[in-house]
């Protein structure tokens, strides 16, 4: 009677093994997943508090020096450029900069036009109100649970920050 016991132990442990190894691994990927995210959100963090804090910014030039080093140091760790990204995979092209204002009849917010009575600093325009830093085509997360084959997950971070600069 023993014997017969012991074969439906080994028969059940067979079955749910399996299950078992895919919630552990399940688990260890939404952790990756959580993680990355919150990695890419201080990386934007760290480009709208450089570029909120900075005197002569023109968010209206894509080729800005002051926010190609912006983006540059939240990528690397250098505003110099070179070096490895800190996030792997992620590129300066990547991150997107806009500004936004508020309208002053509705109190909305909205984008602000690259104009002299927009946000073009360069041509005689006011400062934005707000800075919004993001990764517009998504950062893609490729899971890695054994045997599962998936799509990547693409993660759309997003700040936005009051601007403080001149």
């Amino acid at each position: 009677m023993r014997k017969r016991t012991q074969g439906s132990f080994l028969l059940e442990t067979a079955m749910y093994l399996p299950v078992l190894f895919l919630l552990l691994f399940g688990t260890i990927e939404i952790a990756k997943i959580t993680y990355t995210y919150y990695t890419l959100q201080k990386t934007l963090m760290t480009v709208a508090r450089y570029l909120g804090t900075q005197q002569g910014v023109n968010f209206c030039d894509e080729g800005d020096t002051i926010v190609q080093q912006a983006k540059q140091f939240a990528v690397t760790g250098s505003s110099e450029g070179g070096g490895e990204s800190l996030v792997r995979n992620l590129t300066v092209d990547q991150i997107e900069v806009r500004v936004e204002r508020v309208s002053s009849g509705t109190d909305e917010i909205g984008a602000c036009e690259c104009s002299a009575t927009g946000c073009d600093t360069g041509s005689g325009g006011a400062s934005p109100d707000f800075i919004v830093v993001s990764i517009p085509n998504g950062y893609p997360f490729q899971l890695s649970i054994p045997q599962v084959a998936s799509d990547p997950i693409l993660l759309k971070p997003r700040v936005r920050m009051p601007f403080q600069g001149t």
